[in-house]
């Protein structure tokens, strides 16, 4: 046993592992622990009152320091006994005014004070405490220490808060902003100031404008107090949906931050869609093992429009039904706004032609039969190889007297559309896929673009329990004036009903009044309300007074949205709004860029 103490009495206990190497104590400005710099503060004084939180601007600030407040609870019966004594006695002095007017004043404030403190705890039933705040600043050289502690008091003395330097208590200072319960008699008579309960509220402390889910992906790091911003937008429990808005000038970072969130959901094996109308995201495609799907003259991959895909239908819609309704979006787009009468021709023909590949409203038709003789298999999906193409359609129109079905469908089929009149030739198994219309021109991405949303969609409604997202680049081309109501419609039902699919729609832009143009911004300020998750990139002043008309922002969130460098954004995350700085390491910087 005694053989068992002595070698214990040898082993290095908790308190040895957690003690520091080396301690210099010399000088009264700071103290010198392992190499690093502390500093302290304590506050002495308040103001009389506070219409916000009292620490807000302290705990928000990027100065490396710890916070330590201490509550001590009096006792009732004798702080209103003391008071009583103390109005009593004073009350007297103003009555004969035995001292100078100064003196006067002064002692008025402590009686109506007094007699305020007295009536709340008797009437009110609040309770008196006395209030103590520390602070110690870090550093790693005496400059820098020095540095941050000007800051620190600045910021304090902003704030109505009177600091003092803790120069000859620095240790009493440091002790009492561990965690150990320690408030030196020598700081208490300095720093001991009362508050009742109801100003004890202005002290709470946990107000950061921060975020940190559990499960949450890094998008980077407060710029005002440098706590890292993890947010998990799928936590159904916080969020009403896991839909994303990016708006930002050219060359504010919002494409960055974009393939800096593909990036880091792909290594979660999550399924991503990417529209890609200015070719941007390739470099990403070819690092992370993704599909790139170009459109274009001089490409060799092809998606049919017509295409029916067995996961394309729509809850209590029919396969044929469910096509026909995406159908009118995307002849809107190529033929205009059109009257019913010319619709209905239309979709006459869209069903005579699916007809003549034996597909009808019965979806039964949509699946292969098995041949006769063999033994009976599961019925497979009709193949792209067994859809129609435009040509089809063309073909059928040619018989109207309306003539301009065909003109306009002419480049499609013969001209330098023709890359539309295709079967797909592409797989779609991929889980990121980006798709590239870029060599569409800008007259034509908007055909390319609803052609991947259209696809991207039925994907997306596959699986319930797979989480996936859609990002929408350039979407104003979609939801803006050059569309049409029955693409803008498409769109919003995607923003609205994505989330019952476990699935992500981001919209991303520069042009926000576009954005806003198609029946006086209806569409874009539906898509931005359902929208949990916001990130506002620097804008031109004329882009922030459209965004304002939409968007809950404050008169100092507009002047910080102008202020903003390449690659920060102010935040709206749920409730939260925070001004945040995107940040990567270099490993991410070479894939993505």
């Amino acid at each position: 046993m005694k053989k068992i103490e002595n070698f214990l009495n040898g082993t290095l206990n908790l308190k040895d592992k957690l003690a520091p190497g080396y301690i210099n104590l010399s000088n009264p400005k700071y103290i010198e622990l392992d190499g690093k710099y502390y500093a302290g503060l304590f506050i002495v004084d308040y103001e009389r009152e506070y219409s916000e939180i009292i620490f807000k601007n302290l705990i928000n600030t990027n100065v490396n320091v710890n916070i330590s407040i201490f509550y001590e609870k009096q006792d009732s019966y004798k702080t209103i006994k003391d008071l009583t004594y103390s109005i009593g006695n004073t009350g007297v002095n103003l009555k004969f005014g035995n001292s100078n007017k100064e003196d006067i004043d002064l002692a008025a404030f402590s009686y109506n004070d007094a007699k305020y403190i007295r009536k709340e705890m008797q009437i009110n039933n609040e309770e008196m405490y006395y209030l103590y705040t520390y602070c110690i600043v870090m550093a790693k050289d005496e400059k820098e220490l020095q540095t941050n502690i000007s800051k620190l008091e600045s910021i304090l003395q902003a704030s109505g808060l009177i600091p003092r330097r803790a120069n000859f208590r620095q240790e009493q200072t440091f002790l009492s902003c561990l965690p150990i319960m320690e408030n030196s008699k020598d700081l208490k008579s300095v720093t001991k100031r009362n508050v009742l309960t109801q100003g004890l509220v202005g002290t709470y402390p946990f107000i950061s404008s921060t975020l940190c889910d559990e499960n949450g992906v890094f998008l980077g790091s407060n710029l005002y107090n440098n706590s890292m911003i993890l947010v998990d937008r799928f936590n159904k429990d916080k969020y009403k949906n896991a839909n994303m808005c990016v708006f930002g000038t050219s060359g504010a970072g919002k494409s960055f931050y974009i393939k800096l969130l593909i990036l880091r959901y792909r290594l979660l094996g999550m399924e991503q869609y990417i529209i890609d109308p200015e070719r941007e995201y390739n470099k990403i495609a070819e690092n992370l093992d993704g599909t790139l799907i170009k459109l274009g003259p001089s490409s060799d991959t092809y998606v049919n429009i017509f295409d029916i895909r067995e996961e394309s239908m729509e809850d209590g819609v029919g396969y044929l039904s469910s096509k026909l309704l995406k159908l009118r979006g995307f002849f809107s787009l190529i033929f205009g706004e059109m009257e019913e009468e010319k619709m209905a021709i239309l979709e006459e023909k869209l069903i005579q032609m699916y007809k003549q590949k034996g597909i009808t409203f019965e979806d039964e038709s949509l699946y292969k039969k098995p041949q006769e003789g063999k033994i009976p298999i599961i019925p497979s999906f009709k193949t792209s190889e067994e859809m129609p193409i435009l040509e089809d359609l063309y073909h059928l129109l040619e018989d109207e007297k309306d003539k301009i079905f065909k003109l306009k469908l002419y480049p499609f089929i013969y001209g330098s559309l023709k890359f539309f009149n295709h079967h797909t030739n592409v797989e779609l198994n991929n889980k990121l896929i980006i798709g590239d219309v870029y060599d569409l021109g800008e007259e034509n991405l908007k055909y390319g673009m609803y052609m991947f949303t259209d696809i991207f969609w039925d994907k997306i409604k596959r699986d319930r329990n797979q989480n996936k997202a859609i990002y929408l680049d350039e979407i104003w081309r979609l939801i803006g004036v050059t569309s049409s109501g029955f693409v803008a419609s498409f769109i919003y039902k995607i923003f609205k009903t994505i989330r019952k699919f476990g699935g992500s729609a981001v919209a991303i832009t520069q042009d926000i009044s576009d954005l806003f143009s198609l029946q006086e911004g209806a569409y874009g300020k539906s898509i931005l309300n359902n929208c949990s998750i916001k990130s506002f990139f620097s804008l031109e002043e004329e882009n922030i007074m459209v965004l304002e008309k939409y968007a809950n922002i404050s008169e100092k969130e507009r002047i910080e949205m102008k202020s903003l460098k390449r690659g920060e954004s102010l935040m709206f995350i749920g409730d939260d709004h925070i001004l945040a700085k995107i940040e990567a390491s270099e490993y991410e910087k070479n894939l993505i860029i």
